[in-house]
């Protein structure tokens, strides 16, 4: 597990690069959230493209071309508050890095979205497992084979995130997510993998492959990281996003934005 600390200190250790590992798991109680940055041209469309898919990709901040304090978070700066970053140039994946003043310029538009880190404090207090926190480990992540809704010129694929469990506690892990309808909210799918097009659950597209027990069944939420394949979708001249699991940690409590 990792140190409770608040949002404004998590993100200062980042900064100095004393931080550069996934953030599920702390500043606990907060939310946490995907980053895209793209040209301003094409904002309108990926913000259609959200709009039409709240479930992978809901909106949590839309910043004015080239600004990077977000109002959810004072004082931050998305160019550094982030342990890792990923480039991209005309639709191909060029190099992460952990900050991206060198790539950022004033015609880019950034959008943060919710993350499913954000509902494992109500999880973990529920008596819920997540594998991959047990395991000091990324959470696994899968492109499956269910379309999102296009927008002008994105397109993707779902992405989705899984955590193990038992029958019983997908139940109940259904009953504690589903009013977090900011951060993905209630699960996409429960059980067999290959009914939404996974081949092999311990070969995920993104993150790291936990353990899953013979009882347990692989429970799946909707991931913002579907916002990076539309992103990318199209040979834009540059596209930032975050490394799948080194999310920004925003100054907005969990429990303010939930449905009660």
């Amino acid at each position: 597990m990792k140190p409770d600390i608040s949002p404004q200190e998590l993100r200062n250790l980042i900064r100095s690069r004393q931080w550069t590992t996934p953030t599920s798991g702390s500043a606990s109680g907060y939310l946490q959230a995907n980053l895209v940055m793209l040209p301003a041209e094409e904002a309108f469309n990926f913000l259609l493209f959200c709009v039409r898919n709240p479930k992978p990709c809901p909106i949590l901040d839309v910043l004015e071309p080239g600004q990077t304090e977000p109002i959810i978070a004072p004082d931050a700066d998305l160019r550094t508050d982030l342990p890792r970053y990923k480039i991209f140039e005309n639709g191909e994946y060029k190099s992460d890095v952990e900050d991206v003043s060198d790539y950022f310029d004033a015609d880019m538009v950034s959008f943060l979205l919710g993350c499913s880190f954000s509902f494992e404090n109500a999880m973990v207090a529920a008596g819920l497992p997540i594998r991959n926190m047990e395991e000091d480990k990324n959470v696994s992540m899968y492109i499956t084979n269910k379309p999102c809704l296009p927008a002008g010129p994105f397109s993707a694929k779902l992405v989705v995130t899984m955590r193990p469990m038992t029958p019983e506690q997908a139940i109940r892990a259904v009953q504690v997510t589903t009013r977090f309808h900011l951060t993905h909210g209630a699960p996409v799918h429960l059980g067999d993998p290959h009914k939404i097009g996974i081949e092999d659950l311990d070969r995920p597209d993104f993150g790291d492959a936990v353990t899953i027990k013979p009882d347990e069944i692989p429970v799946f939420w909707a991931c913002g990281v579907t916002s990076q394949l539309a992103a990318t979708s199209v040979p834009l001249a540059r596209v930032i996003t975050h490394a799948p699991g080194h999310m920004f940690v925003s100054d907005l409590r969990d429990e303010d934005l939930t449905i009660l």
